[in-house]
């Protein structure tokens, strides 16, 4: 049931009395997409910022020891579009911890801005070599598909840029996008609805109404493939190949939750299969499908010996175009979608993911129940599947990256498998 408080949040809580632990979940539209060049990585940066303190509680310390005296544990992550921050509890503690919770995310005083400066520097390490150069297959993967719009930021921002955050800069942000207009909560585990609605209503009255915060279409278009080969001493080259997909609302987004499982869901599915199995050619290799609001990427993603980058490439791409020609097996799509069925079963067990399908789907306009998304995987067909791997499989779509030693004549044999591709 969601309700609307008074200041226009949202409140949608999934009681499951069975379970044995209360999590609450701010969600709200925030992210390297609503950046610029200048404020790139802001919005991490401010989820760090928000758990440092309160004119109550003095610093972050004092912040983890009341939430951790209450039984609760404190999480944040921020995307490419959306931030969240969650506290996970027993369920006695929803009616102290919840007002706690508000007034850390609604009244942060952003103090020991310069410590929290050198923990994000070196989470900003982590992604480039000894030269200072990004070297993450994903952050390069995304800055060659959206040259120009903000899909392509990295989340965290560079060095340079966190530097220069002031106080100041995280009020205006923060003041921005933490309104109720642009967030949800939710509220799930062994709670009583009625109670979890007031507690909700009484902790976070105080926020601002706001607006709910547009987010700009990557209008960019593409007429042949594109690639980056970043050169990297390391024992394997990353590689990532991609293809702009559909949207999360999209009217054939179940049909692609069937293409996906079908690629990759476990040793038996055709990419693992296929490049592992039978030919012996990575030791890990993934197919993951990254959604956003008004567009997609499926990302093929593998380590490999440098020397079989472009062999590597030329299966993932003919895996692909395979199905694009001819679809699943009966036996495959069947087996799908009981895997997803019990998929959505399980989530059942846990908080957390309780709160994601349901505070994703809440802040981005496309909420549904559970009932309701698998009556819509059941009713996905083979032509379907088919269908959407072919509009998928063109060259249009098509971006690779690998990031590597491409050595004695290796870049162009990989450069010749991307730039040859002719899709379905």
């Amino acid at each position: 049931m969601i309700h609307t408080l008074e200041n226009g949040l949202r409140v949608l809580v999934a009681a499951r009395p069975e379970l044995h632990r209360a999590h609450l979940a701010l969600y709200v539209r925030v992210g390297s997409r609503y950046e610029t060049p200048k404020t790139n990585g802001l919005s991490h940066f401010l989820e760090h910022m928000l758990y440092r303190g309160t004119p109550r509680l003095a610093n972050a310390h004092e912040v983890n020891f009341a939430v951790e005296s209450v039984g609760g544990y404190l999480y944040a992550a921020t995307q490419v579009d959306y931030g969240v921050f969650s506290l996970t509890m027993p369920p006695e503690s929803l009616d102290d911890a919840t007002p706690l919770f508000a007034e850390i995310l609604r009244e942060p005083t952003f103090a020991d801005i310069e410590i929290e400066k050198e923990i994000v520097c070196e989470e900003i390490l982590e992604d480039l070599d000894d030269d200072g150069r990004q070297v993450d297959a994903d952050n390069i993967s995304r800055k060659l598909i959206f040259p120009k719009h903000p899909l392509g930021f990295t989340i965290t921002g560079n060095e340079k840029q966190v530097r220069s955050f002031t106080k100041d800069m995280c009020r205006a942000h923060h003041a921005k996008h933490y309104a109720a207009e642009n967030s949800v909560v939710v509220i799930t585990g062994a709670v009583d609805e009625k109670k979890a609605v007031d507690v909700a209503a009484r902790s976070f009255d105080r926020m601002p109404r706001g607006v709910r915060l547009p987010a700009d279409p990557p209008n960019e278009t593409q007429t042949k493939p594109r690639l980056t080969i970043v050169e990297n001493v390391s024992s394997q080259t990353e590689l990532r190949i991609s293809f702009r997909a559909v949207s999360e609302s999209a009217p054939d987004r179940r049909a692609l939750d069937m293409l996906m499982r079908i690629l990759d869901d476990g040793m038996s599915t055709r990419l693992y299969h296929r490049l592992c199995d039978d030919k012996g050619l990575c030791y890990d290799v993934s197919a993951v499908y990254d959604g956003y609001e008004d567009d997609g990427i499926i990302d093929f993603q593998a380590g490999c010996q440098h020397q079989r980058t472009s062999i590597v490439t030329r299966e993932i791409l003919t895996m692909l175009v395979d199905l694009a020609h001819a679809g699943p097996t009966d036996e495959e799509l069947a087996k799908a979608k009981r895997r997803y069925g019990w998929d959505m079963r399980a989530m059942l067990d846990g908080v957390e993911e309780i709160a994601s399908f349901h505070g994703t789907g809440l802040l981005f306009g496309r909420h549904e129940e559970l009932a309701q998304r698998k009556a819509k995987v059941d009713a996905v067909t083979k032509e379907q599947v088919r269908d959407l791997a072919a509009k998928v499989a063109r060259p249009e779509n098509l971006s690779a990256v690998a990031v590597g030693l491409l050595e004695d004549g290796e870049d162009a044999r990989f450069r010749e498998a991307i730039e040859g591709f002719e899709g379905s």
